[in-house]
């Protein structure tokens, strides 16, 4: 599950984790109140008003329409309205988000840290996850912050440094002194360094994180280290756990469908392309995605309906399928070991009966537990599916029906 920035840095200062101070606004008046009260606390006119939405790259990103970028300095209150303005309630297209963009709904208006000092401000890039291949936790970081982390890898590698933490162990001083002595800290800086990765790794393991990415970590002027942005990712099998964190959730921020497939407790995710999918299985689900591939079509969803694939799941997923104008085919790919494929065939006779005339060819492709019977069921059904229990077969349907 992912959160805006300023649900991220309110974690992270919950952790001792130093970061730049902001409050979110949902109108211009509230932005111009924010302002204000970033005024009393750091007595400086110039704040930054930053789009809140799920995708990066918003300091890039333009308003749709406009020249608007989605991160913005504001020098006065009147520029604070007037940015809050073109932002609130409009799309914002970024490299992440696609040429769709997404809605803002809320801005994050922060006090700005790049104040003048005894030394420039300096801007670096870490983040913390899981190693899969070594079974470890690493923190990745670099000098060359504010800055797109793949970008750095392909022009500069040697400049990106890794510390693996031994999970059991966990991160050990000596560890986090090295970071501050490989980014050239010293003094001040390099203290500070040593207490903000500390804290940051304390917050990873704290909340289940599945990752953290601060870009920039930001050396200010007066030897300061800030968390200048946010973005944290929480493992969905630990929410359990966490109820406060799962309170943060924006549906407004995520897919309608992979909402409502959720709530069924469907594995839903949506594509862009024109044949739908139906299976149980996640292994059974990408191999079906290859099968579409080969037969000439293109995935519109990966749909995982489990184990339990019985008539009501069946017939609430393929209501899911159909709500994209894309698709003008679905395949059901059901391997019928837990469940039997006759009870899933029965679900789909069930289903489109239910749903009422459905404009698209049906090929369900079931085997296992009682796949011969499913197949004659459906035949015998009188209804637009086409049945197939070979993989072949199945396959060939989807290109005969492409067509």
């Amino acid at each position: 599950m992912n959160i805006h920035e300023y649900q991220a840095k309110e974690i992270l200062k919950k952790y001792g984790v130093a970061v730049q101070e902001g409050q979110v606004a949902t109108t211009p008046d509230e932005a111009v109140k924010a302002a204000e009260a970033m005024k009393e606390l750091y007595n400086s006119d110039w704040v930054v008003l930053k789009s809140q939405i799920h995708a990066g790259g918003r300091g890039k990103g333009k308003i749709v329409g406009t020249e608007q970028r989605g991160v913005a300095l504001a020098k006065n209150h009147g520029q604070v309205a007037e940015i809050a303005k073109n932002l609130l309630g409009n799309v914002l297209v970024t490299i992440q988000t696609g040429p769709k963009g997404k809605k803002v709904n809320k801005v994050l208006v922060a006090q700005d840290v790049y104040y003048p000092g005894a030394s420039e401000p300096k801007e670096y890039y870490m983040s913390v996850l899981l190693d899969r291949s070594k079974a470890q936790n690493v923190i990745i970081y670099t000098t060359e912050g504010g800055m797109d982390i793949e970008e750095v890898a392909h022009n500069s590698p040697k400049k990106i440094h890794k510390e693996w933490i031994d999970p059991l162990v966990g991160l050990q001083p000596f560890q986090a002194r090295k970071i501050a002595f490989n980014l050239g800290l010293t003094g001040k800086a390099n203290k500070e360094m040593v207490a903000f990765v500390t804290s940051l790794y304390t917050a990873y393991n704290a909340i289940d994180a599945s990752m953290f990415e601060i870009n920039p970590v930001l050396k200010t002027s007066d030897d300061r280290i800030l968390a200048v942005d946010g973005k944290v990712g929480l493992d969905d099998n630990a929410l359990y756990r966490h109820p406060d964190l799962l309170a943060l959730r924006d549906l407004d921020e995520e897919d309608p469908a992979e909402v409502e497939a959720g709530e069924y407790d469907l594995n839903y995710v949506q594509l862009d392309g024109n044949v739908g999918c139906m299976v149980n299985g996640a292994g059974l689900a990408m191999a079906t995605m290859d099968i579409i591939k080969l037969s000439g079509g293109e995935p519109a969803n990966f749909l995982d309906v489990g184990g339990t694939a019985n008539a009501e799941r069946v017939e609430k997923a393929m209501r899911i399928i159909l709500k994209d104008d894309k698709v003008k085919a679905i395949l059901i790919n059901i391997f019928g070991g837990i469940v039997r494929c006759d009870r899933v065939a029965q679900g789909v006779v069930d289903a489109y009966k239910n749903i009422g005339e459905i404009p698209v060819p049906i090929i369900v492709r079931l085997q296992g537990t009682n796949a011969v019977e499913a197949k004659k069921l459906i035949d015998e059904s009188g209804l637009k599916v086409r049945s197939a229990i070979a993989l072949k077969e199945a396959a060939d349907l989807v290109e005969e029906v492409l067509r």
